[in-house]
C-alpha cells in the first residue's frame, strides 16, 4: 500500500490552542515565567531574607534557630545578654575563636521588621550602603526586606480580592443574564445603588471603629470590585442563552443549574479570563493607595505604599520613594503584559497588533 501524503490533522483543543498563541507572544509569557517564579520565591523568603540563623554549630550540637517555634536566649551560645540571640554578631564572635563553631545564616541577614538603631551610625532613615544595599526607614529597618516580604503581600493581597470578586461578580451576573426580566431590572439597581457608596469614606469610617488587617481590607475591597465583571458576564449570558447549543439543551430537558454551569458559563469566561490580570494591577495599586493614606496594613507590616509615605515627608530620603515605586513600576508592568499577551491569545484573529 502506497502511504498517505497527507496525514489526518490531529484535532487541538481550544485551551492548547490559546496557550500555544500565549506562548508566541513571547514579552506576556516571559513575564508571566517570571512573575510566577518570583511569587513562588516570596514564599522562601524567610530562608534568603531574615536575620535568624538558619543553622548553629555549638560545642559539638546542632542548633535550627529558623525552624524553632521559640527563641535561643544568647546564655544557649555563651554570650551574655537577654532576649532573642543576635546572629550576626554571633557569627563574627565564632569566626574570630579559634574553635569550630559556626553560624548559617541567609544570604540577606536582615529582618523586614527588625530595628537596626543600635547597630548604625546616625539617625535614620539611612542611605543605601554596602551593608543595607537600599537603605533603611525612618525606624532603621532595612528597606529591601522590606520591599522584598512586601512584594509577596501586594500579589496575594490581589490574587485573594480578584477571586472573591470574580466569584461574587460571575455568580450575580450569571443570574441577571440567565434569568433576565424582573430579576434582572431590580438587580441592576441594587448594583447601581451600591456602586454609588463612596470606597474613601467607607474606608475612613472602618478605619475609625476597626483596626485594619488582612482579612478587613480584603472583604472591604472585595465588596467594592464585584460589579464591574457583573456586567461583563451579564452581557456574555444574555448572548450565549440566544443560541441554538441552549434552546437544545432546554428542549432535551436540562436543569437550569446544568444549562449554566455545563453549557453557557465555559463560554462566557473570556472577559473574566481577559480582565483578571488587569483586575490585580487595579487591586495591588488599591493597597498601595491605602496604605500610602495610612487606611491600609497595620505597621509594622512590610508595605510599599508606608515606604513611599515615609519619603514623601522628606523628599532628600529618595530610596524611600525610588526603592517601593520601582519594585511596584516592575510588578506592574509584568502583569499588564500578561494581560494583554492573555487578551490577545483570547483573540479569534490569527494575527494580531502584538504579534
Amino acid at each position: 500500500m502506497k502511504k498517505e501524503k497527507n496525514k489526518d490533522k490531529v484535532s487541538i483543543s481550544i485551551f492548547r490552542k490559546r496557550w500555544r498563541k500565549f506562548r508566541g507572544i513571547k514579552r506576556g509569557y516571559y513575564a508571566f515565567l517570571a512573575l510566577v517564579f518570583m511569587y513562588g520565591i516570596s514564599f522562601l523568603l524567610p530562608l534568603f531574607i531574615n536575620h535568624t540563623a538558619i543553622m548553629v554549630k555549638y560545642n559539638g550540637e546542632y542548633y535550627f534557630p529558623l525552624f524553632k517555634s521559640g527563641i535561643y536566649e544568647p546564655a544557649v551560645f555563651g554570650q551574655e545578654g537577654y532576649g532573642e540571640t543576635n546572629y550576626r554578631r554571633l557569627k563574627e564572635t565564632f569566626s574570630n575563636d579559634a574553635s569550630d563553631n559556626w553560624v548559617l545564616m541567609p544570604i540577606y541577614p536582615f529582618s523586614p521588621n527588625e530595628n537596626l538603631l543600635d547597630e548604625t551610625e546616625g539617625s535614620p532613615p539611612h542611605p543605601p550602603s554596602a551593608k543595607h544595599i537600599f537603605g533603611t526607614d525612618d525606624r532603621a529597618r532595612d528597606v529591601f526586606a522590606r520591599t522584598m516580604y512586601g512584594f509577596n503581600i501586594s500579589i496575594s493581597f490581589a490574587l485573594v480580592v480578584t477571586f472573591f470578586a470574580y466569584l461574587i461578580g460571575v455568580s450575580i451576573g450569571a443570574m441577571l443574564g440567565f434569568f433576565s426580566g424582573k430579576v434582572d431590572i431590580f438587580g441592576q439597581r441594587i448594583i447601581e445603588i451600591w456602586s454609588t457608596l463612596p470606597f474613601l469614606y467607607v474606608m475612613i469610617i472602618v478605619s475609625s471603629i476597626l483596626q485594619p488587617n488582612f482579612i478587613l481590607l480584603v472583604f472591604i475591597l472585595t465588596a467594592f470590585s464585584w460589579m464591574g465583571i457583573t456586567y461583563y458576564v451579564r452581557g456574555e449570558f444574555y448572548r450565549e442563552k440566544a443560541r441554538d447549543y441552549v434552546s437544545a439543551a432546554v428542549s432535551l430537558g436540562a436543569k437550569n443549574r446544568t444549562i449554566i454551569f455545563k453549557h453557557i458559563l465555559p463560554n462566557s469566561l473570556t472577559p473574566v479570563i481577559s480582565f483578571a490580570p488587569f483586575a490585580i494591577v487595579a487591586d495591588i495599586s488599591a493597597l498601595v493607595s491605602l496604605d500610602f493614606l495610612g487606611f491600609g496594613l497595620p505597621p509594622p507590616t512590610p508595605s510599599w505604599g508606608q515606604l513611599v509615605r515615609q519619603g514623601m515627608t522628606d523628599i532628600n530620603n529618595w530610596w524611600l520613594v525610588a526603592v517601593p515605586l520601582g519594585a511596584m513600576f516592575l510588578t506592574l508592568i509584568a502583569i499588564v503584559f500578561i494581560g494583554e499577551a492573555i487578551r490577545e491569545a483570547f483573540d479569534p484573529k490569527v494575527y494580531s497588533r502584538l504579534r
